[in-house]
């Protein structure tokens, strides 16, 4: 009897590309592919950063490039992605949140937050998904959204409302490019503990009010983020796209 063989995670030979790697979910995410085979690009504003990281993941015998880049700026992510080998795998990480009542958003939040979390995203993947177009070789696009693209929440309708966006990226880009072997997913997580969420949870009574959302009863870790990058980005998802994968603890569940 023939039994079937799972497909293999590995990337070996494929090249990735990680926006905001420079710190946070970003590392983990460049760590997870790396680990895995991948030639991973780091792309982020601060070149410290990301040569940083990229040092540590070659010192372990890994694949990886840092891309001092602000993914804002069109004109330097075409040039960007033009001069990189044609990728296998794009992650779109970079994001920003700036939470505040909606009697006090200024039209600036509006244009940062809505700017980095869905035009950049856009233009980054319009550059990336042409040159993976014209090579004829598919791939796969992983949005990092959040459970509040699923949900609503008090003192975030910039987030929300940009995440919601990118969900609905997703699903249509999904729908568009998946006869020709592009698959686009997005990653959902809860409040994951970073440098960049722990002022929040400084704030009186938000870490309780946050535990109480969730039934596993814990923040999220970089780690959790790790295995989901992992298997949107491999043979082992290739018949999922247009999906967001929930990595919230139960949060929407209820």
């Amino acid at each position: 009897m023939d039994l079937p063989v799972s497909p293999s995670p590995r990337l070996d030979g494929r090249h990735a590309l990680v926006t905001g790697a420079g710190r946070g979910i970003g590392v983990a995410i460049a760590t997870a592919l790396a680990e895995l085979g991948a030639h991973v690009h780091l792309a982020a504003r601060s070149a410290a950063e990301v040569e940083e990281v990229a040092s540590a993941v070659r010192a372990r015998g890994w694949q990886a490039s840092a891309l001092p880049l602000d993914v804002t700026d069109v004109a330097a992510v075409q040039a960007a992605v033009d001069a990189l080998p044609v990728l296998s795998v794009l992650v779109n990480n970079a994001g920003t949140n700036r939470p505040k009542p909606l009697a006090e958003v200024t039209l600036d939040d509006f244009d940062a937050v809505f700017g980095l979390n869905v035009r950049a995203l856009y233009v980054v993947t319009q550059a990336v998904v042409r040159r993976m177009l014209a090579a004829g070789a598919g791939g796969s696009v992983i949005n990092i959204s959040s459970q509040m693209g699923h949900v609503g929440g008090p003192n975030r309708t910039l987030y929300c409302g940009s995440k919601h966006a990118v969900e609905g990226i997703t699903k249509a880009l999904a729908v568009e490019l998946g006869p020709h072997g592009i698959r686009v997913n997005s990653i959902a997580p809860t409040f994951i503990e970073t440098a960049m969420t722990r002022p929040y949870f400084a704030v009186p009574g938000f870490l309780d009010q946050v535990l109480a959302k969730i039934p596993q009863g814990r923040l999220g870790r970089v780690e959790d983020i790790m295995g989901a990058v992992a298997y949107l980005a491999s043979d082992a998802s290739a018949l999922v796209t247009g999906t967001s994968l929930l990595v919230d603890g139960g949060w929407t569940a209820q």
